[in-house]
C-alpha cells in the first residue's frame, strides 16, 4: 500500500488529499479513502509528497544523445556499433524510467536499437519504462529522414527499409517493412527539420499522394501515425491524410489548430528542445542554428494559441536532442505556455496515454489499470518543477527508485 499526503487526479486534474492506494502484482487493486487495505499489505509512507501516474513521454529518441558538436556526434555515429549503441540506449532507459517516466514513445532510431530495447524491458532483463517504437522515421530522399548529405561512394545511401521513400509504392512498402520488423505505430517526415543540414525547416517534404499512402497503410495495420513537422502547409497536408499527431509544430497557423481541435490530432510541441538547445546554437553550423532560432521564435505563441483553442496536448520531449532523465523540464516549459500545472500533468499522463491508445492500461491511477506510479516532494499544482525531483517511482508494481 502507498500512502502521501495528496494524490493527482489525472481525469478532473484535481489534487485529493490523504491519498492511498493499494497495488497487488503488477496492477492497482484500489485508490483513495474507501480503499481496501489487507491486513498484511506493506505500507510505502511517503510523507508530505503527492502520487501522481506514471509520466508518459510522447516523443523520445532512447539511441543516443546529442552533444554540442554536431559534426562529432555524426562522425563517432558511423564508428558505432549497434551494441555499442544499445548499450547505450539501455542507460538512457534506466535514467528515463528514474525521472518518473514509465512509458515512452520512441519516434526513430537506426538498426533497430530501440526495437531490441523494447523487447528486452518487455521481458524484464532490464529496466526502462515501456516502450512503443517506430523504427525508422520514414521520409523523402534529401529530407529529414535521410541521413546527412555524405560522399555517397564512401557511406551507401539509405534506402525502403530505412524509410527513404520516393513515389507512392516506396512510401506503402516502407510502412510495411516498419510494421514487419515491429513497430508499435509509424512516424513520416511532412516538413522539413532543425537539425538536418540540407533543408530548410519548413519545406513540404513528401507529396499528399505519399502522405496519404503512408496513413492509410500504417491505419490498415492498426498502427498510429505521428509526423514531424514544422511547417504549417505540410501539417495541412498531414491533417488531410489521417495523422494522429503532429510533433513540434513551429509554425503552425490558427485554421490549422482549429482543424487539430475538430479532428482530436494530438499537437505534441517538444519544447525541450529549444530550451536545451538554444543554450548553445553557437556551437552549432549556422545553418542549423538559423534554423532553430526561427522554430524557437514562433513555437511558444503556437503553443499558447493551442491551449486557448483547446487542441489535445500530450507532453513529449524530443529526448537525444536534449539529455535523457530530464524529461520533466517539459511540465515547466508548458506551464510558461499558457497551460496550467493541473493541464500540463494531463498532458504527461491521461492525455499521452489516450494518444498512445493505452488509456484502458495507464495513464490515470484507477483500479484495475497497470500500477505505474510516481510520487514527487510536495505539491506540484504549487510547484510544478517538483516532477523533476520524483522521490518514488514504481512501474508495472515494480518499485525502481524509493527516497525512504
Amino acid at each position: 500500500m502507498l500512502k502521501a499526503a495528496h494524490l493527482f487526479d489525472s481525469v478532473s486534474g484535481r489534487l485529493a488529499e490523504n491519498g492511498v492506494i493499494v497495488v497487488v502484482g503488477r496492477n492497482i487493486r484500489s485508490v483513495g479513502g474507501d480503499a481496501v487495505i489487507p491486513a498484511d499489505a506493506q505500507v510505502i509512507d511517503l510523507g508530505e509528497s503527492t502520487l501522481l501516474p506514471g509520466f508518459i513521454d510522447a516523443h523520445v529518441h532512447l539511441e543516443g544523445e546529442l552533444s554540442d558538436d554536431l559534426y562529432k556526434d555524426s562522425f563517432e555515429d558511423k564508428l558505432r556499433f549497434p551494441t555499442e549503441k544499445a548499450l547505450r540506449a539501455a542507460h538512457y532507459a534506466r535514467i528515463t524510467l528514474e525521472a518518473g517516466v514509465t512509458t515512452v514513445r520512441d519516434l526513430g532510431s537506426s538498426d533497430y536499437v530501440a526495437l531490441g530495447l523494447r523487447n528486452a524491458i518487455r521481458a524484464g532483463r532490464i529496466p526502462g519504462p515501456n516502450m512503443f517504437v517506430a523504427n525508422y522515421a520514414i521520409g523523402s530522399t534529401g529530407g529529414h529522414a535521410d541521413q546527412r548529405p555524405y560522399p555517397p561512394q564512401l557511406i551507401s545511401p539509405l534506402g525502403v527499409i530505412q524509410g527513404i521513400c520516393n513515389g507512392v509504392e516506396e512510401c506503402r512498402a516502407s510502412v510495411r517493412y516498419q510494421i514487419k520488423y515491429g513497430a508499435d505505430l509509424i512516424k513520416f517526415m511532412a516538413s522539413g527539420g532543425v537539425l538536418s543540414l540540407s533543408d530548410p525547416v519548413d519545406n513540404v517534404q513528401l507529396t499528399q499522394e505519399e502522405m496519404d499512402t503512408i496513413v492509410s497503410e500504417a491505419h490498415s495495420w492498426n498502427r498510429k501515425v505521428a509526423t514531424h513537422c514544422h511547417g504549417d502547409r505540410a501539417a495541412k497536408m498531414a491533417l488531410a491524410a489521417g495523422v494522429d499527431s503532429i510533433e513540434h509544430g513551429s509554425f503552425l497557423q490558427d485554421d490549422t489548430l482549429l482543424e487539430m481541435k475538430r479532428r482530436h490530432v494530438y499537437l505534441v510541441p517538444t519544447l525541450s528542445t529549444g530550451h536545451w538547445r538554444g543554450k548553445s546554437l553557437d556551437k552549432f553550423p549556422e545553418a542549423i542554428a538559423v534554423k532553430a532560432r526561427a522554430a524557437s521564435a514562433h513555437v511558444d505563441q503556437v503553443v499558447q494559441h493551442a491551449v486557448k483553442i483547446g487542441v489535445p496536448i500530450a507532453m513529449g520531449t524530443d529526448a537525444a536532442v536534449g539529455p535523457h532523465g530530464k524529461n520533466a523540464v517539459e511540465f515547466w516549459l508548458l506551464t510558461k505556455n499558457g497551460m496550467t500545472p493541473a493541464q500540463a500533468l494531463i498532458a504527461g499522463t491521461a492525455s499521452g496515454a489516450d494518444l498512445l491508445g493505452i488509456a484502458k492500461q495507464t495513464g490515470t491511477l484507477e483500479a484495475g489499470k497497470s500500477a505505474d506510479i510516481v510520487a514527487v516532494p510536495g505539491n506540484p499544482l504549487a510547484d510544478i518543477e517538483t516532477t523533476q525531483r520524483p522521490n518514488f517511482v514504481m512501474k508495472q508494481g515494480l518499485v525502481y527508485i524509493d527516497a525512504k
